[in-house]
């Protein structure tokens, strides 16, 4: 069956060797999509912020829902996943009957707002401002991200945006976060983002392992061996299957350093599309995992003395077709405009970690040394450094692109994407003319064997520390708003006083697998 790719000017890692560029498109839409444009929640956000839409948009949108639904129906999909992503990087859902995704779009399904406030382990925080018993929101479903899952027979997909139940949006929607960024983006700077998400895992044999037990491994070869590779080849194989299936475009997928640790990275998208791609390459990597008697992890650690698993994320800034991070004179090619993104990105990191980095198990995986970025500095192609750059090829220059690789899996992508491009407009908003803000000198080798002198500063170590820079950035705080700010910082607090005390296997142990 035919379906949309989703694919978009590309800032690929220069490594994975791709070329394709910004005139990359789209094919024709099939079962597992729906009509093109169909449902998109831009428009509808935007309508329902301007008022009401008019009798023939809503007669319009419901037409194109019922289009949907017969043709999910036809590809064999009887159930529709809603999902969204809490402050606590857990992906939650609600389904509904292929059948009713017309009744879902136009009024939306109800959701309580309690789970703004829920902690990893489900119980819940105090926020000033969301969680509780009271209340309600609508959910609505994203028509053009209706997919349906190949690893999950009879069963589609579709992220939600929420809103309240007169119709304007939810101020702690993190997906409406990433959205209102992106426009502002667009609207102030004449910049369009295009980021994708790596996706990192563990698999174990069976089930998950009780706290005090050990993980079994599908793997016995070395790190990045082939030997990894074909040991578990049809498992590989089905996922990128499953993926080419759903209209994702992979980009490459390998062993990575640790037992049992595999690595996907798919094309980029608009930052809400990267977030919405993030969550399915995660529950399809999910779903065939259980498929071949796997469990998947996506913790920050595994085993706390090992390597832990990433969540980076890649950037780049386009402007009417040309990409902003090469051609310019700034450094290794950078434009003004982007050098200032990235600045602000740069020195926003410590109080950015308390959205990628979000919970105490992070700090377990963002140690010098292990390629994870744990110091406050940038460099060209330097896997040590918190912001990588990558300067594409004499081939394929348009592939620059910036790689955030101080956050894990466990941050909500939304809020990750919003975050980040929050931190680089800000670093915009003091650009004038040649005068605003310019990145340090780039970092060569390993920051922690700098001589002192040198040495550039490290990266908040634990996430009570990254909490303070979060209360104290006036950046973050007025891009989320109040009630979505308040609430992550409940979260986290959260989290924080619900691991007091625990050793670092207790702490992995308790969190590895529930993302």
């Amino acid at each position: 069956m035919g379906t949309t790719r989703r694919t978009s000017p590309q800032h690929a890692d220069a490594e994975a060797g791709t070329t394709a560029g910004p005139a990359a498109g789209t094919d024709t839409a099939g079962p597992a999509d729906g009509p093109q444009g169909a449902g998109r929640p831009q428009e509808a956000g935007r309508a329902q912020e301007a008022g009401c839409p008019q009798e023939a948009g809503r007669a319009q949108e419901q037409e194109q829902a019922q289009t949907a639904a017969a043709r999910l129906t036809r590809a064999g999909a009887h159930g529709v996943a809603l999902t969204w992503v809490d402050n606590a990087g857990l992906t939650r859902v609600k389904a509904v009957p292929a059948g009713r995704l017309g009744q879902a779009l136009a009024t939306g399904v109800g959701m309580s707002p309690c789970f703004d406030a829920y902690l990893v382990d489900d119980s819940m925080a105090d926020s000033p401002h969301v969680g509780g018993p009271d209340g309600d929101l609508r959910l609505v479903p994203d028509l053009e991200r209706l997919t349906v899952l190949a690893a999950q027979p009879g069963w589609a997909w579709a992220p939600v945006s929420r809103y309240e139940q007169d119709g304007t949006p939810y101020a702690g929607c993190q997906r409406g976060f990433a959205r209102r960024m992106a426009e502002q983006a667009l609207d102030e700077h004449g910049i369009e983002l295009r980021m994708g998400f790596e996706t990192e895992w563990v698999v174990t044999r069976g089930p998950l392992p009780a706290a005090a037990g050990e993980p079994v491994y599908p793997t016995t070869g070395p790190a990045y061996g082939m030997a990894r590779l074909v040991e578990t080849s049809d498992y590989l194989r089905e996922i990128l299957s499953a993926l080419t299936a759903q209209g994702v475009e992979v980009l490459q997928i390998h062993p990575e350093y640790a037992p049992g640790q595999f690595e996907v990275s798919v094309a980029p998208s608009d930052p809400v599309g990267a977030a919405d791609l993030a969550v399915l390459v995660r529950e399809t990597v999910r779903a065939v995992s259980l498929r071949h008697g796997l469990t998947a992890m996506f913790g920050p650690v595994v085993d706390p003395a090992g390597v832990g698993s990433g969540g980076h994320v890649h950037l780049s800034l386009w402007r009417e077709g040309r990409n902003l991070c090469a051609g310019g004179e700034g450094p290794f090619g950078m434009t003004r405009s982007s050098e200032a993104f990235l600045a602000g990105v740069l020195r926003e990191l410590p109080a950015l970690l308390a959205l990628g980095a979000p919970t105490p198990a992070s700090y377990l995986r963002l140690r010098p040394s292990r390629w994870a970025g744990a110091y406050q500095c940038w460099g060209l192609e330097n896997r040590e450094a918190a912001l990588r750059f990558v300067a594409g090829t004499r081939r394929a220059p348009h592939c620059a692109n910036a790689e955030v690789k101080c956050v894990d899996a466990a941050a909500n992508p939304y809020l990750l994407a919003g975050g980040v491009l929050a931190a680089g407009l800000a670093g915009l908003a003091e650009l004038t003319g040649d005068d605003g803000p310019r990145l340090p000198a780039p970092v060569r080798g390993d920051p922690a064997h700098a001589a002192p002198q040198q040495a550039p500063g490290r990266l908040p170590g634990s996430l009570g520390e990254a909490l303070r820079h979060f209360a104290a950035s006036e950046v973050l705080r007025t891009a989320l708003g109040e009630p979505l700010f308040g609430a992550v910082h409940a979260v986290r607090e959260g989290e924080i006083a619900l691991f007091e005390g625990a050793s670092d296997h207790e702490l992995a142990a308790a969190t590895r697998g529930r993302y």
